[in-house]
């Protein structure tokens, strides 16, 4: 569905997807198969997660270099979108290169109030907030390779 939509409403333009790293991977391959379309791919790498269950609200750039997004038309692809925090960070950062449109698809989407509203203009599925492991999602990177998602065990958390 998500694919479908995403070819629709990119037909006539040239697409670019950056998928936020390294959660998204998973879904990102899934994905772009499914999209018949001419795109360019690129990754980011951001972090507001450093070991805990709860953003840490600080988002933390990996890389040097940021994509070249000028006069492009930009597709976020990220695993969950939770306090927003990484979302929002991202897009203003990208915005600065003057890009002719961002958008955001996520596969999950917590249900929650959020300190910074933000939305996704793709969503895969709405979940309740608690935290998702699996099929890319992490805890501490582990989990990521699982083939499903599912809620992290209170148990697990060391």
């Amino acid at each position: 569905e998500i694919a479908a939509q995403i070819s629709l409403d990119y037909r006539d333009r040239e697409l670019t997807v950056i998928a936020i790293l390294n959660g998204s991977l998973m879904f990102m391959a899934d994905l772009l198969r499914r999209i018949p379309l001419p795109l360019r791919l690129d990754c980011l790498s951001v972090a507001s997660y450093h070991g805990g269950l709860q953003t840490s609200g600080e988002v933390i750039f990996r890389q040097i270099a940021l994509p070249d997004v000028a006069g492009r038309h930009i597709l976020l692809l990220d695993d969950i979108l939770d306090s927003s925090t990484t979302i929002n960070a991202i897009r203003e950062k990208l915005q600065t290169a003057s890009p002719k449109s961002i958008r955001v698809c996520v596969l999950l989407r917590k249900l929650k109030e959020r300190k910074h509203p933000a939305d996704a203009d793709y969503i895969g599925f709405d979940i309740a907030d608690e935290f998702v492991v699996g099929y890319g999602l992490d805890y501490c990177e582990r989990y990521r390779n699982l083939p499903c998602i599912g809620v992290l065990k209170k148990e697990l958390v060391a």
